[in-house]
């Protein structure tokens, strides 16, 4: 009898997909879960971390990347680092320096985990191990030369990588979960681009926006792969639409935590003032949609504080306000409905209980002039409502499967 906790029927005809070892197990390899789940617990981390430095307007603390000042930690004296060509662009300020500085160091540590569960799932993989291995060196190769001034040949480097890791996604199923590890460090190696763009291009916010969606989406994967490889699957009759549901609720809460990103990142958050449900005064004030989404600016301009004229960053607010009316009336109704279904109501319940507190905690964003507490419990709500509906997606099944 087999000590397997799991056991999956092998399919006959998983041998002859491609790219797979003869003989290779159909499910993924033991105790992968437990270092998911740890990955899953540092991207959390890291994402509501990176909203504190964010929203503490320290995003810019460290001119250079990876170091700070030249440093691989960060300064800890105003001296320090004062020869470095980084104080030409912004001088030392010590007590946001190391905001962005360990942030990318838990960047950096949950990039590892993510290549060991890369690695872990691809070894049974027909050449799985030399390609994520060998994707990894190039991207390791890529840093020091962006560091030394080679910028073609590191972008080269770096985007032949992702080519690498996607090919490999592509061509691998996902019963082993090795699709969906190799499409995860493919998105991480993207999201230190971003991460670096971020800095060198002066949070430019299509950067930003793209850089918060690039966390989340890390966290999606990795909360994904750590349900599947739990195996701890909710079986409805109804499974089927619920999933169409579920799905229907990922988008309209992906476009409102972007819209979220862009009015952050263009310092919109209070164009309306302290007014609520009214902006400034009115129901409908002047507005700028147009220039309010342009979102390419060209490179050079420091956007720190924004460059946006009032109608233009009220235009997004109105916008932001407007598309959280959907998303709440969808997830509130979608909550009802899963109350209804047997073995999903306490989901329901966190579901509509977090739908709540998260519309609360955007008005007194506004009402109390955005205190950095309400700011970044905001964009932890918007994780944990995200965390909700992608756990509910991945434990789903059909009472037959």
């Amino acid at each position: 009898m087999s000590n397997d906790p799991n056991p999956q029927p092998a399919s006959p005809a998983s041998t002859a997909r491609p790219g797979v070892a003869v003989g290779a197990a159909r499910r993924p390899p033991r105790n992968f879960h437990r270092l998911a789940w740890l990955a899953v617990v540092l991207a959390l981390g890291v994402i509501v971390f990176g909203a504190f430095v964010r929203l503490s307007h320290a995003g810019l603390s460290c001119p250079d990347w990876p170091t700070c000042y030249g440093q691989a930690a960060w300064p800890t004296e105003p001296h320090h680092g004062a020869d470095h060509a980084a104080t030409a662009i912004r001088p030392v300020e010590v007590h946001k320096a190391w905001r962005e500085q360990f942030h990318r160091m838990i960047a950096g540590a949950l990039g590892v985990i993510t290549l060991v569960l890369a690695l872990w799932a691809a070894r049974r993989r027909r050449f799985g191990l030399a390609q994520v291995a060998g994707a990894s060196a190039l991207v390791a190769l890529a840093i020091p030369l962006y560091m030394g001034g080679w910028y073609v040949t590191a972008s080269m480097l770096a985007l032949t990588a992702e080519a690498i890791l996607l090919w490999a996604a592509w061509r691998w199923s996902n019963a082993d979960l090795s699709r969906a590890a190799a499409l995860t460090l493919a998105v991480i190696i993207f999201q230190a681009l971003l991460g670096m763009w971020t800095v060198t291009w002066l949070l430019k916010p299509i950067v930003v926006m793209a850089h918060l969606m690039g966390g989340l989406l890390t966290l999606s994967l990795l909360l994904w792969m750590a349900w599947r490889a739990t195996n701890l699957p909710i079986r409805l009759a109804d499974a089927p639409r619920l999933r169409k549901l579920l799905i229907a609720g990922l988008v309209l809460l992906g476009v409102q935590i972007a819209l979220g990103g862009w009015t952050s990142a263009n310092y919109a958050a209070l164009a309306c003032g302290t007014d609520f449900p009214t902006c400034v005064g009115r129901w409908w004030p002047p507005t700028d949609f147009r220039e309010g989404f342009v979102l390419w600016r060209g490179i050079g301009v420091d956007y720190e504080g924004g460059i946006l004229d009032g109608a233009s960053r009220i235009a997004i607010q109105m916008a932001h306000r407007m598309m959280a009316v959907v998303v709440f009336v969808y997830l509130l109704w979608l909550a009802i409905k899963l109350a209804r279904m047997p073995g999903v109501r306490g989901w329901a319940s966190l579901l509509g209980a977090l739908t709540l507190v998260q519309v609360a905690l955007g008005i007194a964003n506004v009402k109390l002039a955005l205190p950095l507490w309400t700011a970044v419990m905001h964009n932890a709500g918007a994780v944990a409502l995200l965390f909700v509906l992608v756990s509910l997606l991945a434990r789903l099944r059909n009472p037959e499967s």
